[in-house]
């Protein structure tokens, strides 16, 4: 994998099934976690708690248990349901993680992880600012047309 890939969870698809993420209403977090721990498309139900041991250090402008998105917004943008949220930055610190791998962007409420996204470690808020960027504020897509339906037999 490379800097900015995205692993999405395929337990994810099963839990908006079971509406367990509300991405109207639910608060989300983006946690950044080391090189010990390595997320997998595949992973069985996965939540941050499976990350959260493997958590840079705190010291800097990093909170614990990740940053929070802001201004989330899930709606209709040209027929695709859209979750849009403001970049994630966490400033620059003296005292900062110097060994962040990977963004974990997870639900708070259930602790169902997302997606993960591959940092191209390490990255260090020691030597500067370190960001996500969601182009063009667009964190995930639901289209569908990517949706599989069988075909009824009548």
């Amino acid at each position: 994998m490379s800097k900015g890939d995205v692993i999405v969870f395929q337990e994810t698809m099963l839990e908006l099934g079971k509406s367990t993420i509300d991405f109207s209403s639910d608060t989300f977090k983006l946690g950044i976690v080391d090189a010990t721990i390595t997320p997998a498309v595949d992973q069985t139900s996965p939540t941050w708690s499976d990350f959260s041991a493997n958590e840079v250090s705190t010291a800097g402008n990093y909170t614990s248990g990740g940053e929070t998105l802001t201004t989330v917004v899930w709606a209709m943008v040209s027929g695709i349901a859209t979750l849009t949220a403001d970049d994630v930055v966490i400033a620059v610190h003296a005292s900062g993680f110097t060994d962040g791998y990977w963004a974990i962007l997870y639900e708070t409420v259930s602790d169902v992880a997302i997606i993960a996204i591959d940092l191209g470690g390490p990255e260090s808020e020691q030597a500067g600012p370190v960001s996500v960027e969601w182009s063009g504020g667009v964190v995930f897509q639901l289209p569908a047309n990517a949706l599989t339906w069988a075909t009824p037999v009548t």
